[in-house]
């Protein structure tokens, strides 16, 4: 678990995209962190029942159509856009995609715990 939260952790940034711009993230399942403009962990996520895997968690997010968009950006996902980071690690194995959230979240903001 460490290897892989580690490989998290040393994943590029990418800046969420501006206004009329696409989103470029994969659509494979994984593990993904998205921060603040000051680099604050905001939220961590993965990908269990979506799809189109990373790429379509983070176009919830940013089209307001998740509870981290709802609880903690008022509702505007927009407000990722050009400001906002996000790295992620690809991991097909679900059981091992739950508990790297779940250790990321241990790790990186315990104050979420039990609060999505």
């Amino acid at each position: 678990m460490k290897i892989l939260f580690k490989k998290l952790l040393n994943s590029e940034d990418q800046v969420f995209p501006k206004p009329r711009e696409t989103l470029d993230a994969p659509t494979k399942k994984g593990v993904y962190v998205i921060f603040d403009s000051k680099g604050k962990v905001l939220h961590i996520g993965c990908t269990p029942r979506v799809k189109e895997g990373i790429s379509q968690r983070l176009k919830d997010h940013m089209y307001g159509r998740s509870s981290f968009t709802y609880n903690y950006l008022e509702g505007d996902g927009g407000r990722l856009r050009g400001k906002f980071k996000f790295k992620y690690v690809l991991v097909g194995n679900e059981k091992l995609r739950a508990y790297l959230e779940a250790y990321a979240i241990g790790c990186l903001c315990p104050e979420h715990i039990g609060a999505g």
